[in-house]
């Protein structure tokens, strides 16, 4: 299993992501954006799968990270 984190422009959208990936099984949570990440509203939703699951990510997601460590690479990027 693989960490990622996704950000998003709004609650409501992190909200949205972090229920679907639950329903599928993924561990998720919904928590603080780090500090070396920026986000519209501040909330990120956590998770651990087997692969960025994107198929999950509402439609205002910001950002999708994998995450390794302190290192965060930068998987999609919707504006």
């Amino acid at each position: 299993m693989s960490r990622y984190i996704a950000t998003f422009h709004t609650h409501l959208s992190a909200l949205l992501t972090c229920q679907r990936l639950t329903a599928a099984g993924v561990r998720a949570r919904m928590m603080p954006v780090p500090r070396k990440l920026s986000a519209s509203c501040g909330t990120c939703v956590d998770y651990e799968a087997s692969g960025p699951m994107l198929e999950q990510m509402d439609t205002d997601v910001e950002r999708v990270f994998a995450v390794e460590g302190e290192i965060y690479t930068l998987l999609l990027e919707n504006e």
